[in-house]
């Protein structure tokens, strides 16, 4: 196989099928050389084609309440009192752009996932 950029479904499939035939190739090989441009190429292809939505911001930020085992109550001191949290919660009020940084600076929430 030539390689050549992936620029439609039929370019991936030789692509992935190329890599699956060479998947095992030693590095600082001519395959290890092969296989490192294809999943790079097949890599930017993917990007481009499933490109994956940032998730809800409240389903953000529940998602890393639990990856830290964080009550509601553990972001009342950053996002304003308890009420608000409970409001913020169940998507009464909105996220405000000082909330947005203390949940990035102190929780470590993406902040794509807090501005979509």
């Amino acid at each position: 196989m030539k390689i050549k950029p992936i620029k439609k479904e039929t370019d991936y499939q030789v692509a992935l099928n190329e890599v699956e035939k060479i998947f095992d190739a030693k590095p600082d090989t001519e395959d290890g050389d092969r296989l490192d441009i294809l999943v790079t190429l097949i890599e930017a292809y993917e990007a481009k084609k499933f490109k994956i939505a940032p998730p809800d911001p409240i389903e953000a930020i529940k998602f890393r309440m639990e990856q830290l085992g964080l009550k509601p109550s553990d972001l009342a001191e950053v996002l304003g009192g308890s009420n608000r949290v409970s409001e913020i919660l169940n998507r009464k009020r909105n996220l405000t752009v000082k909330m947005m940084k203390a949940l990035r600076s102190e929780y470590d929430v993406p902040a794509e996932s807090l501005l979509a």
